[in-house]
């Protein structure tokens, strides 16, 4: 697990403290989580259940005190006890702890099936929050951006170079974008709850995320081959065993049980008689033989356990199929997150040249505001677009890395 961390850990590029907070976050979900801790009690439970099914059948006790003592050539019988012991066939213990013992490794996946999902759901849940955190800082900016427009157009209105409209607009724009931020103020605080509730910790608590992070050059290298020994596939193994030991506990159960007993019978003297066995107790061993002849139930154990198999590898190659379309998915978006990261980067640079060229022209004296309006608004959504491009990147990554490795 620890391995799994690191390699989630390992695909943030800004840097070995950021990369270090995220590892100590994952560690700490990982410490506190309550549904891992539900999963390692079940896996104590099922383990622990080893220890139940090694034991033998009850030792069986009787008392009988004869209210009417029968006389027998050597005198009265007065009480009788009784003690007997059955065993189960060769092998059927060793059956039962073999079967508790699968049925533990298979609680052993969905301890390490959480362990995965949470890794994954934290670290998504981080790049939400970085994400929104740039935006809003993307807005401040432009916000600023705008208040120096308002300025310049302010300047023009007085030298009758534009029209108080072109203030209003600029304002307008201004208040919409302060709207826009204090939304994502709101969903930051929404995102910041659902991000402690998986640290399982104060829901107010605040959450610091690394400033800036960049699609690194080349792409982190995934063992996509692994997908075959994923848990959620491994889950499916796991449950095959366990019915084909459900298997040969059954064939043990449908065998003999043999037994062993003693009966022991208190015998009273004959008065007025000598004779050697004159009172002589009876004490009798017995040898016991349970035989299942009425063995339907076995047969139709042995028919769904053969049913089951063939559904675990049904369910198996369900889930498989559908592993593989989320890994190709992700594969395939991710690409599509580094193409549009690029375009972004391309069409901001040019954005910003042709703010560069406005403001030229309004040294030398010629300025038009609803040019400057369609830039900042195109400036605007090239950032927001690049800031998505960025977080779906590492999303995607994500999920590659919850997939095969």
């Amino acid at each position: 697990m620890r391995r799994i961390i690191l390699l989630g850990v390992g695909l943030m590029s800004y840097g070995f403290s950021s990369a270090q907070q995220l590892e100590t976050l994952i560690d700490e979900a990982l410490t506190n989580s309550p549904q891992i801790q539900k999963f390692e009690l079940q896996y104590k439970i099922a383990t622990e259940k080893e220890n139940e099914v090694n034991t033998l059948p009850n030792t069986e006790f009787n008392v009988g005190y004869f209210i009417s003592e029968p006389e027998t050539r050597t005198g009265a019988q007065r009480y009788k006890i009784s003690a007997k012991q059955m065993l189960p066939w060769f092998g059927n213990i060793t059956a039962r702890e073999n079967y508790v013992a699968s049925l533990a490794d298979v609680q052993y996946e969905e301890i390490v099936l959480a362990k995965r999902k949470l890794i994954a759901s934290v670290s998504q849940s981080y790049y939400n929050l970085y994400a929104n955190k740039a935006k809003q800082a993307v807005l401040t900016e432009n916000i600023k951006l705008l208040e120096t427009y308002e300025t310049l157009a302010l300047t023009s209105v007085e030298v009758g170079k534009a029209s108080a409209v072109d203030v209003l607009r600029l304002q307008m724009r201004q208040n919409e974008m302060q709207q826009l931020s204090d939304v994502l103020g709101q969903q930051f605080l929404a995102e910041q709850t659902a991000f402690n509730n998986l640290l399982n910790r104060e829901k107010a608590r605040a959450v610091q995320v690394v400033d800036e992070l960049d699609i690194p050059s080349k792409d982190f290298e995934s063992a996509i081959e692994n997908l075959a020994l994923h848990p959620e596939l491994l889950k499916y193994d796991k449950l095959y065993q366990s019915v084909t030991q459900s298997e040969l506990l059954n064939q043990n159960e449908s065998s003999p049980m043999i037994g062993f007993g003693l009966d022991y019978i208190n015998v009273n003297e004959r008065p007025a008689m000598d004779f050697s066995d004159n009172g002589k107790d009876i004490i009798m061993p017995m040898v016991f033989l349970s035989i299942p002849i009425f063995n339907k139930k076995f047969k139709s154990k042995t028919k769904q356990n053969e049913w089951k198999k063939q559904e675990i590898v049904a369910q198996k190659q369900e889930r498989l199929n559908v592993l593989q379309t989320l890994l190709d998915k992700a594969l395939n978006e991710r690409i599509s997150a580094r193409i549009s990261y690029v375009t972004q980067a391309k069409n901001l640079k040019q954005a910003k040249n042709a703010e560069s060229i406005l403001i030229k022209n309004y040294e030398t004296g010629t300025i038009d505001f609803n040019d400057v309006l369609d830039i900042q608004e195109l400036q605007l959504k090239f950032q927001m677009n690049q800031i998505e491009s960025i977080r779906n990147y590492y999303v995607q990554t994500t999920i590659i890395n919850y997939l095969s490795n």
